[in-house]
Formats: structure tokens, C-alpha cells, sequence
């Protein structure tokens, strides 16, 4: 797409979130409104934000776990499933998926009221991310008050939503909560009437722009009503919504940084002397270059997170790495996060990448610098997989098919050089007392491999486990044994622990939790899906504009 192009879509787009923000109050609930006008504006809220989302194209993960009922865990995951594309509201609800013939097609459910036409799992995950659009208003719907709440530091209004008698198929029925000032629904809970029997969800929402609320979150389960052993859950899945903004991602894009009006000076502060590089030095910022028009391309097809404090963190142990193995690396080593689930790092040229999902489940730093070793020792040992993507033709293809154009998984001889050469850098590094926690992580997911195929099979790069093969193997032999049962043995952390996405501008942020101890085995869920309980904070409003002074007239 054009840079003119995404300029008139980015006005188009700025135009309906004015629109929206003008039509809000000024300030909370003034003048008082009763409950009919309150829920008034509520219906009316929820379908400004319908209106917008049919203008928006997000990218959409879902990632499900079938379970069973265990003795001393409560339940445990037996199967897994993964889906990744790109949604639209424009003609009633389509997913383009990322996943090509291995994942999810296209699905549409027409005109947001049947069910989706193919289910996988049983998970009909994308009606919980609008509240029954078109139909929420008093013809469909009974709303009854229940009390105020705060969310975060959002306070709410808890209200109770019954479908009318007769007001036909798929209706929400459950619990909504509306913040007080703009009165939009940011938090859901409840199922579908006709939909699967016992389908629970609990969607939340973001407040992403001043006045807009927008999905972020949604998780449901379905209880296994015919299980012998008591209640228990036949799958849990997540749902993340981000990318909302895709047209302005990639944090490398000429008009999207101002470029200086003289020439930068050199290392030394000196002017540019003018001289051309020679051949030999030219290959380091001709790769230096490719480097960056990978980053770019999968930033703008929402997969990877712009630059931030989530990469210092992961370069700061990198260089912790370098500095005590007195490695010398021109130009230095970078780090970036791929936002998606499934368990995986790779490299290229001098980059380092690691997924949202791997960053999520590690127990510590050292563990996290055994990952980031085997990526630096591709590095140091000159195992590169960017040459290919040198020409920009190769990069031109639809977002899509992003996952299916990038490949940089490297050959058996390389990975095994790799770990050897890891477990060296290792050796001299800070962590190298700290990794029996490290050999435990590998066991657990060593473990969980054939329960959990979806979450360790890579995209990009090399699996964690290929076939029998573990990566770092050999980090697990002066490790204890492996007891699931054991509280204080905290192996890998379940899913959504510590990365944070902005759904609008797709950047991460480490998430505030405070340590909770574990009383129970069934607490500890390594690699496991769990519920979203997001802490809301209300977006500032942007400061007005200051009105440029009128230079005074010349005199005569």
C-alpha cells in the first residue's frame, strides 16, 4: 500500500474515532441519568464501537487446550489446538487465516447471529468479542441493575442482560460492566443462548484511544457435563485480539520518523568524510539492512511487537552473555519479540527473536539466557538465514502468507553446533550456577510435548523439542527429577505470566504482578491456558492544541 494510501485511511479511520469521542460525555455521569437513559446510552455506545470495528482488520489468536480430570492436578491438558489470522466486521465476520493449510480457513458467520459455519473444537470464540451487534436494545433484551464496581481504576456499573421470550437464537445472556463516563461495555461474562450448552465466556475490553473501548481479551470453557469424576472442563481457550492500528506498524518506515535536515556525523562526531565503503566492509550494512526489512515486514503484518523495553530487557542478558565470554560482535546484537503464542526463538544475521508465548512460560533469567545462548551461538558461529530475503521482491507477498514466505529454521548439524557451542557460553556466564531450574523447564516441556504439539510447533524458526531431539539436552542431566506434585518446584510458568500487548499500537510491556505462593499442585498449570483479569486504566485525553501566535504586523 501506498504512503498516500495510508494517509487517507489513516484520516478515514481518525475521522469515525473523533466521531465517536465527540458523541461521549464531558465528564462522569452529569447530569444524572436514570436508568432507562443510562441504558440508552449504553446500547447506543456499543453501536458506535460496531461502527468502528467495521473499519478495523486485527489479527486474532486463539489458542485452545482439550483437558480431563486428574487425581492431583485437577485437570491436566490432553490436546491443543492454534489459530491465527486477520478479522473484518465489514460483511458480516470473516478470519483470514495465517496458518495456511494447516490451520483455519476462512470462516464467516452471516450477519453476526448463527454460529460459525466451521468450528474447530467446538470453539466459537469470535461472536464473545461483540455483544449480539444490531440487536442489543430493549426489543431483544431485559437489563436489570446490580451494583457499582471498580475494575482496576475504572469504575463500573454491573448490569445483568436476559434475552426477551421469543427474541429468537444466539442471544448473550450474562453480566455486563459499564464504565461510568462514557458508558461503553468493557467486560462481559456470560454464554449464548443456542449456542454449544454451557459454553462460558468473559470478554474484555481496552481502553485504547480517549473514549474507545476495544476487545482485547476473551476467554471461555465448556464444562464436561457427562464427565464420571465429578465437574470438570472439556477445553479452555484464549482469545487475543491486537493490531488494530496495522496501517501505522513498523517503527522503520521512512514517513513514520523525521528524518534530520544535515547529514549525521560520524562515531567520532565529525562530519561524513564522504568516502564510499569498500566491498568488504559493505556486507555488514547490506545485512545490517536486510535485518531490518524482515523486522519491518513482520511488524506490518502484526507478528511482531515495535521496539521497546521488553528488547533492552532480553539484550541486556545477551550482553551479559558477550561481555563475560569477551566476545567482540559488529554491529551488536539485537532483540525482538514475536507476539504470538507458540513456544519458539530463531535468528537471523545479527537479530534475536523470541515469541510472546516462550517469553510468557520461562521460571527465570537463567533460563532465559540458556535461550537467548543458543541463538548467540548461531551468531558466533556465522549460521545465517537472512541472505535470502537480501532482494525486495522477496518480501513482497500478502500478510497472510507471511508465515509461509519466512523460514528460518537451520539443519541438524547447525542446531547441534549450537548447543555445544551455548553450553560453552554458558559456562563462563553469571547464570552458569543457576541452571538446574533451566534442566527442569526443558523436562516439563519435554513432558508436555504430545499433550501440547500446537504450543512447541514453531512458525519460523527450530522447535524446542524435533522428534526425540531437546534443545539443550544437555542441560537436563545434573538437573532433579521432575515431581509434578511438588509446590515449591515451579518449572514453567502457564501462559499470559508476564508479556502485556496494546492491542492498538501492538506494543509489549512486562506485566506488575505480585508473586502469589503456591498452595496446590493444580495452582502451578505450567504451559497451561488461563483466565485474563487485566487491571483497566482510563486513557489521558490529548492535550489541546496551543493556538500559534499571530507574529505582529511590520511596522511601515
Amino acid at each position: 500500500m501506498s504512503v498516500s494510501k495510508i494517509a487517507v485511511c489513516a484520516a478515514l479511520l481518525m475521522m469515525l474515532v473523533t466521531a465517536v469521542a465527540q458523541t461521549a460525555p464531558s465528564h462522569p455521569a452529569t447530569p444524572a441519568l436514570d436508568f432507562d437513559q443510562f441504558t440508552d446510552r449504553v446500547i447506543a455506545r456499543e453501536g458506535d464501537i460496531f461502527k468502528l470495528m467495521r473499519n478495523l482488520h486485527p489479527i486474532a489468536e486463539t489458542y485452545v487446550q482439550d483437558t480431563k480430570p486428574d487425581a492431583k492436578l485437577g485437570t491436566v491438558p490432553v490436546g491443543d489446538e492454534y489459530f491465527l489470522g486477520q478479522l473484518s466486521f465489514d460483511d458480516g465476520f470473516t478470519e483470514v487465516s495465517y496458518l495456511g493449510d494447516t490451520g483455519i480457513r476462512s470462516r464467516v458467520i452471516n450477519g453476526m447471529t448463527g454460529l460459525i459455519s466451521s468450528r474447530p473444537s467446538g470453539v466459537d470464540f469470535a461472536r464473545t468479542l461483540l455483544l449480539d451487534p444490531g440487536r442489543l436494545d430493549r426489543e431483544h433484551y431485559n437489563f436489570t441493575p446490580v451494583r457499582s464496581e471498580m475494575l482496576g481504576e475504572v469504575r463500573c456499573i454491573v448490569v445483568d442482560v436476559q434475552p426477551q421470550a421469543h427474541s429468537g437464537n444466539g442471544r448473550f445472556l450474562g453480566r455486563i460492566w459499564v464504565e461510568d463516563e462514557d458508558y461503553h461495555i468493557v467486560r462481559m461474562n456470560g454464554t449464548y443462548v443456542g449456542a454449544r450448552a454451557g459454553t462460558h465466556f468473559e470478554t474484555w475490553r481496552l481502553n485504547v484511544l480517549p473514549h474507545v473501548w476495544l476487545p482485547a481479551y476473551s476467554y471461555s470453557e465448556e464444562p464436561d457435563e457427562h464427565s464420571k469424576l465429578g465437574p470438570s472442563i472439556r477445553y479452555k481457550a484464549l482469545t487475543r485480539i491486537w493490531g488494530y492500528d496495522l496501517q501505522h506498524a513498523g517503527d522503520l518506515r521512512e514517513y513514520a520518523q523525521p528524518l534530520a535536515e544535515t547529514a549525521p556525523a560520524d562515531a567520532k562526531g565529525k562530519k561524513n568524510s564522504g568516502y564510499d565503503l569498500s566491498g568488504r566492509l559493505s556486507v555488514r550494512p547490506f545485512q545490517y539492512s536486510t535485518e531490518d526489512n524482515i523486522i519491518e515486514r513482520l511488524q506490518v503484518a502484526g507478528l511482531m511487537a515495535p521496539t521497546g523495553d521488553v528488547d533492552q530487557i532480553l539484550e541486556t542478558v545477551t550482553r551479559n552473555l558477550i561481555i563475560t565470554n569477551q566476545l567482540d560482535i559488529k554491529p551488536e546484537v539485537r532483540c525482538r519479540v514475536l507476539l504470538t503464542a507458540p513456544l519458539e526463538s530463531f535468528s537471523f544475521g545479527h537479530v534475536i527473536v523470541l515469541s510472546r508465548g516462550l517469553i510468557d512460560v520461562l521460571p527465570d533469567e537463567a533460563t532465559l539466557a540458556a535461550i537467548l545462548a543458543h541463538e548467540l551461538a548461531h551468531i558466533v558461529l556465522g549460521h545465517s538465514s537472512e541472505d535470502k530475503y537480501a532482494s525486495w521482491n522477496s518480501l513482497f507477498f500478502s500478510n497472510e502468507k507471511t508465515l509461509q514466505k519466512f523460514d528460518f529454521r537451520l539443519d541438524e548439524a547447525q542446531e547441534d553446533a549450537a548447543n555445544h557451542k551455548a553450553a560453552e557460553l554458558l559456562a563462563k556466564s553469571p547464570y552458569k550456577d543457576k541452571l538446574a531450574q533451566t534442566g527442569l523447564f526443558l523436562k516439563t516441556l519435554q513432558a508436555r510435548s504430545q499433550e501440547l504439539p500446537n504450543l512447541i510447533h514453531p512458525h519460523l524458526g527450530n522447535a524446542l523439542k524435533e522428534g526425540d531431539e531437546l534443545r539443550l539436552a544437555q542441560l537436563t542431566k545434573s538437573t532433579p527429577d521432575l515431581d509434578i506434585v511438588r509446590v515449591d518446584q515451579i518449572a514453567a510458568l502457564p501462559l499470559g505470566s508476564r508479556v502485556k500487548i496494546d492491542p492498538w499500537s501492538d506494543r509489549i510491556e512486562l506485566l506488575k504482578t505480585k508473586p502469589t505462593p503456591v498452595r496446590l499442585a493444580s495452582e502451578k498449570i505450567p504451559f497451561e491456558i488461563a483466565p485474563v483479569f487485566p487491571y483497566l486504566r482510563r486513557v489521558p485525553d490529548a492535550p489541546p492544541l496551543t493556538p500559534q501566535t499571530t507574529p505582529p504586523a511590520p511596522s511601515q
